[in-house]
């Protein structure tokens, strides 16, 4: 997604940038259904600068989940 030109479905613009959710503690990671003690993983996404529309979100450590 990163080499492709976005456009936002919500307001036709193109300025877009990533954020994420999570890091380097556990609190706001997402973790599997039920696992109260796991570690997880921060959720990354890209979105519209403009008006907030997610455009793609990606589990940064998917490797956690195995």
């Amino acid at each position: 997604m990163e080499n492709e030109k976005l456009v936002c479905k919500a307001c036709g613009r193109d300025t877009f940038t990533t954020g994420q959710v999570g890091g380097t503690t556990s609190q706001g990671n997402i973790r599997t259904i039920g696992a109260i003690m796991a570690v997880g993983s921060p959720l990354q996404m890209i979105f519209c600068k403009n008006c907030g529309e997610v455009a793609s979100f990606k589990v940064v450590k998917p490797q956690n989940f195995k």
